[in-house]
């Protein structure tokens, strides 16, 4: 009898100090989370979405999404305008160093809390366009100095700034200036808005970034005959070396307009990340991980790159992360 009273004021103790260290670990939790995602009608819309509804129904703090942009959503991060949101993980590299969209800002109080998945800056043409004036890469276009009706989404996403840094960095010049003196014209949309543009024939040449397997370019591949541009590997390694983008390819068989048996298209690479508050508390930013690791399959159901993600990839190289997203995420890989 004495030895099941000491058992039993043990199990008391012992759950007590659990209830005590739970209740420490979310000192500091905020009572709701500022998601912003990206422009409505792309991926991080989408997926901003299924995020925001999947940890509050998991019982983490009750997170709303809005829309947003890969520029924005790491100023905003940084100032605590919101919490946390998408953005690709070259950009917050040129945040850091204060280059780029970021030049005269000081950006501290903005880290990774994970990569996703890959992002690829697709540059689509209209394929009557391109045979008419014979082009076959975005190099054709630079050596042309051909004008043209082009667009991108705008300023503050993610997408501008690849496109931007990638004609700076890669090929030396300012696109919006140097395209408007060849004689074409640069406007901006969103994604739905520009896909209808060029299927209406008011654009030649639509670039963004976007996944692997984009519904956005399955519609316009829907509406219009197009082709994918590749970006030369000389543009690919200079932009590279200046934010760590990587090359990535467009495989045949994915799209209509790179059928079985095509060459890969090389294009700007980078990840798709969730940039978060650095002032957030390790354990509130640890469960975060962990619930999107968790329900993974959910997530992959919204938008289907979210297959791509793995432990392997969730810890940027040479970008800092979150300590409690390092600390999850390296568990998970011992």
């Amino acid at each position: 009898m004495k030895l099941s009273r000491i058992t039993l004021a043990a199990v008391l103790v012992l759950a007590l100090l659990v209830s005590g260290s739970a209740a420490q670990d979310k000192t500091g939790w905020p009572s709701q989370l500022r998601f912003m995602a990206g422009p409505p009608g792309g991926n991080w819309f989408a997926l901003g979405t299924a995020l925001s509804e999947m940890w509050t129904g998991a019982g983490l703090p009750q997170t709303t999404s809005s829309s947003g942009g890969g520029v924005s959503n790491i100023l905003n991060a940084h100032a605590r305008r919101g919490d946390l949101g998408f953005s690709v993980t070259s950009l917050l590299g040129a945040a850091l160093k204060g280059e780029a969209d970021f030049k005269g800002r000081t950006v501290s109080n903005a880290v990774i809390m994970t990569n996703l998945y890959t992002q690829y800056t697709y540059f689509i043409m209209r394929k009557d366009f391109a045979e008419k004036n014979g082009i076959k890469s975005v190099e054709d276009i630079i050596a042309k100095k051909l004008p043209m009706r082009f667009a991108t989404l705008k300023p503050g996403t993610s997408s501008e700034f690849v496109v931007k840094a990638l004609f700076e960095k890669g090929y030396g010049f300012d696109y919006k200036k140097t395209f408007q003196e060849w004689g074409g014209s640069v406007e901006y949309a969103s994604y739905d808005g520009g896909a209808d543009l060029l299927a209406d024939n008011h654009l030649d040449c639509f670039a963004f970034s976007i996944g692997k397997v984009a519904s956005t370019v399955m519609n316009i591949e829907s509406q219009v005959d197009i082709v994918l541009l590749p970006v030369g590997q000389d543009a690919l390694d200079k932009l590279a070396d200046a934010y760590g983008t990587v090359t990535l390819t467009i495989d045949p068989g994915i799209y209509k307009s790179v059928p079985e048996g095509a060459e890969p298209v090389k294009v700007v690479g980078d990840y798709t990340c969730i940039v978060i508050r650095k002032d957030l508390p390790e354990s509130l930013v640890y469960e975060l991980n962990k619930a999107i690791w968790e329900h993974k399959a959910e997530l992959v159901a919204a938008v289907k790159d979210m297959g791509e993600l793995e432990p392997s990839i969730a810890l940027p190289a040479k970008v800092p992360a979150h300590e409690g997203s390092v600390r999850f995420w390296s568990e998970l890989n011992k």
